[in-house]
This record gives structure tokens, C-alpha cells and sequence, in this order.
């Protein structure tokens, strides 16, 4: 038999005395390669550390929305990096490679909702009337889309992971294939919606005149750029991540782009965790946070030394 078997058909029970294949092919049956040991623990600490602080970050800022998204997508992918670990020490195993493909495919699917409610907040500080959409209508649209996304992908994983022949594995992969490619129209319906707000509102065109204060045009403060532009790199990140599972499903389940250890490491858990760590350091409870007013009260400190600097400036 060739060494290239495919990879959800072993997900069946097989008699590996009978199979044919020698111990090497064995062990790079489940994914064409042995995942690397020291890579699987590089990403196990990255998502432990980044979870652990959205968690605490979360409950901080009391932005308890963060919980179901950010943090739950680090416990996920901690899920799906946990079983690359189980399986670099038992590549034969069936049980941690339908873990990992599960959940490394589902796990991001949460912090994409985070940036969705981001984008919905800065909208609602800066001036709705330059978006299309009104901060309220970018959740009630997005959110449920990501929740279809969601729920499609973990269907096809379910029905690749039960299969029992090549066919029912196939019929798995095109599944999964439907919500990444519906999850990918909806990150570039998000980023061409994005996008055209900031270009409006950098323009001062507005989409409709201000019908209310809560509506027309506020400043961009320096903290609210941050975390916009924060926002922009973590929506890129995760658009290249969608294009490669994309491609990577597309190719087949022994396609070479599948069976290259390092296409995954980089452009799937490079990906998240640049995306995941941009909320950590570039956190909404922070950047987000409401501009403190000033008061109208002032005291006579402070009268004192404005009556100070203005004796300085006509000197």
C-alpha cells in the first residue's frame, strides 16, 4: 500500500498486524508526518499564558463578553495543541487526531465574534452616522453568522470523525470546507464594511446625516487608533489563516499542503496566536475605556497655576 493513506480513513479501527504498512508509515498515517513534540509545548504555553490573561483581564474590566470569545477560543485551542502533544508521542492514535483536528478548526471561530463586537463599539464612539450598519445591527448580523460558521464546521467534523469508509470522510471534509469558505465571505463582508467606515470617517463623509449627539462625529483619540489598528492587524491575520484552511481542505485530506507540518504551524497557529495576543496587549477594557471628562469644578491649586503660566506668557 502506498504511504500516503488517507488521513480520516484511519480514523476507523484497524488491525495493524494485517495492515501491511511497515512502522514508519504507520506512524505518519493519522497526519503524513509525526508532530514535532517542542512545538506542540511552545504553543501550549502561548495559548496557556494568553487565556490565563484573558480571563483575568475579563473579569478586571468586568467585559465579561470576552469569556465566550477570547478566552474561549485560547481553551480550544489549548484542547487541540494538547492532542498534537498526545499524538507526538502516540502517532498511531486515533483519539488525539480527531481531537486536534476538531477544535484547531473550530477554536478561532470565537475570537472572530470579538473582533465583531470591537468593530461595533469603536462605530459607537467615533459616530455611527459613517457606517452602514449601526453598532447594534454588526452583532445581530455578524455574531449569528459566526454561530452558522461555527456550527457548520463542527458538524463536518463530526460526520469525518465518525466515517467509516473514504467516502463518509470525504463527505466530512466538504462540510467543514462550507463553513470555512462561509466564514471566509463573512471576514471579507466585515473587512470591506470596516474598511469603508474608516475611510469615511478619516474623509468626513458620512453614509447619512447625524440624526443625534450619539450618531455624529467624535475624535479619534490616541488610544482609539490603537485599537483600531489593532483590530485591522488581528482581522488580517485571521483572514490568511481562513485562506489556508481553505486551501488545505480544498487539496484534499493527503494533499501535500496537509501533510507539511510547518504550513500548520505557521499560517494556522502562528496566525491565532498573533491574533490572540493583540487582545492581550491592545485590550478593549483599556482601549475602549471611556475618555475621563473634565470636571467643571476647579480648584484653587488649579486657578493658581493657570493665573501663574499666564503672568509667565505675557512676561
Amino acid at each position: 500500500m502506498n504511504s500516503t493513506i488517507s488521513l480520516l480513513s484511519q480514523l476507523v479501527t484497524r488491525d495493524d498486524s494485517e495492515s501491511g504498512l511497515t512502522d514508519a508509515e504507520l506512524d505518519n498515517a493519522q497526519y503524513g508526518y509525526i508532530p514535532s513534540e517542542s512545538v506542540a509545548i511552545l504553543f501550549l504555553v502561548l495559548y496557556g499564558i494568553s487565556t490565563v490573561l484573558h480571563i483575568g483581564q475579563s473579569v478586571y474590566f468586568r467585559l465579561w463578553w470576552l469569556l465566550p470569545t477570547a478566552a474561549l477560543c485560547g481553551v480550544g485551542e489549548l484542547v487541540g495543541w494538547g492532542g498534537r502533544l498526545w499524538s507526538s508521542f502516540s502517532p498511531r492514535e486515533d483519539t488525539p487526531f480527531i481531537i486536534q483536528i476538531s477544535t484547531t478548526i473550530l477554536a478561532p471561530t470565537p475570537l472572530l465574534a470579538a473582533s465583531f463586537m470591537i468593530m461595533s463599539r469603536l462605530i459607537q464612539r467615533l459616530g455611527s452616522s459613517y457606517s452602514w450598519l449601526t453598532p447594534s445591527w454588526y452583532t445581530r448580523i455578524f455574531l449569528p453568522c459566526d454561530i452558522i460558521a461555527l456550527v457548520v464546521q463542527g458538524v463536518g467534523g463530526g460526520i469525518a470523525s465518525s466515517a467509516d469508509d473514504q467516502a463518509g470522510a470525504e463527505q466530512g471534509a466538504q462540510v467543514m470546507l462550507g463553513g470555512i469558505g462561509f466564514q471566509f465571505a463573512v471576514i471579507i463582508i466585515f473587512s470591506i464594511l470596516a474598511i469603508d467606515f474608516t475611510t469615511r470617517y478619516l474623509l468626513d463623509r458620512p453614509v447619512r446625516r447625524a440624526d443625534s449627539s450619539t450618531s455624529s462625529r467624535k475624535p479619534m483619540t490616541p488610544k482609539l487608533k490603537v485599537m483600531l489598528i489593532a483590530l485591522g492587524f488581528s482581522t488580517v491575520v485571521l483572514f490568511i489563516r481562513s485562506v489556508y484552511r481553505l486551501i488545505e481542505l480544498s487539496d484534499g485530506w493527503n494533499g501535500r499542503i496537509i501533510e507539511t507540518e510547518v504550513y500548520f504551524n505557521v499560517l494556522d497557529g502562528g496566525m491565532v496566536v498573533l491574533a490572540i495576543f493583540t487582545l492581550n496587549f491592545i485590550h478593549p477594557g483599556v482601549f475602549l475605556a471611556a475618555e475621563p471628562q473634565p470636571s467643571a469644578y476647579t480648584s484653587p491649586s488649579e486657578i493658581k497655576l493657570r493665573s501663574q503660566e499666564s503672568v509667565e506668557r505675557e512676561v
